[in-house]
């Protein structure tokens, strides 16, 4: 077992990309999985230096070698591409073959509240597959991103659409939203897996800071001299495009807290941004 080799799954996506390389810029070694090797972006990790290698997350013969002789691991899975069935399969083939390989620290990026009952789809199948790895008794840290800034910005996410419309229309402009940077949490993972002592068998719940999308608005605002660009779709053709999850998670969210302590994660980050500094940052780029 090689001490400084990690594992990143998910590598060519916004948290795995952000992992890996945040533990690369720490040192570590890491072979990044990717279902397309030759992609830009697992070509970009490649001459950053990561090992890519390909293998399929349903694949359990896959995992075993692309695991095998890894200290620590880190895990995530997509729904949006997977569908919610697949993403437990997948989550729960990684822990297997991590727990398999003899692997010393895997690290779960998780989401949502941590708590059954919400009736939203992708909170519940990361409780499913937080569960299995947990019956593994593996070395785990869970940590829990809340909503991830980019939301905003990032047009994979049809922010016009969902975060300046939808979102709001259905969870309530003025509730406070916890939101954290994907950078961030690349910073806090390479953080975690350096000290497992302090971390294996913690269950954490990162946020930066702690903003409504009215809040958001006015800061975007003041920072691009403009409202975000917004598109009024009916919430019934939005469900059409991309399912009910998002909207019963909004819905959930109008009537249901989120209390996250932003410290944890300045703790663990210390210079973690605020929404007001990542969007002086995104005009700057």
């Amino acid at each position: 077992m090689d001490d400084r080799l990690v594992v990143v799954l998910g590598a060519t996506g916004r948290q795995g990309g952000a992992v890996a390389r945040h533990l690369l810029a720490g040192g570590w070694r890491v072979r990044a999985v990717t279902r397309t090797p030759d992609s830009p972006a697992a070509q970009t990790l490649a001459g950053a230096g990561a090992d890519v290698v390909r293998a399929d997350m349903a694949d359990p013969a896959d995992l075993r070698i692309a695991l095998a002789g890894a200290y620590g691991v880190f895990s995530v899975q997509n729904p949006m591409i997977s569908g919610l069935t697949g993403e437990v399969t997948q989550g729960v083939n990684v822990g297997t073959a991590a727990a398999e390989v003899g692997a010393r620290h895997v690290v779960y990026g998780s989401a949502g509240v941590g708590r059954p009952g919400t009736g939203v789809g992708s909170w519940d199948s990361k409780m499913a597959v937080q569960a299995h790895l947990e019956s593994l008794q593996l070395p785990l840290t869970v940590l829990r991103p809340m909503a991830f800034m980019e939301l905003m910005s990032d047009r994979r996410f049809y922010p016009s659409v969902a975060v300046w419309h939808v979102m709001p229309k259905l969870m309530g402009g003025d509730r406070p939203v916890p939101w954290l940077c994907l950078d961030d949490f690349g910073a806090v993972v390479a953080r975690v897996l350096a000290e497992p002592d302090r971390f294996v068998g913690a269950d954490l719940s990162l946020a930066s800071d702690v903003r409504s999308i009215d809040e958001c608005r006015v800061l975007w605002r003041e920072t691009f001299s403009r409202d975000p660009r917004r598109f009024p779709m009916p919430v019934w053709l939005f469900e059409k495009f991309v399912g009910t999850d998002l909207t019963t998670m909004w819905r959930w969210l109008h009537t249901n807290a989120t209390d996250v302590d932003t410290a944890v994660t300045k703790a663990l980050a210390t210079d973690a941004r605020t929404v007001r500094q990542w969007l002086l940052e995104q005009r700057a780029t």
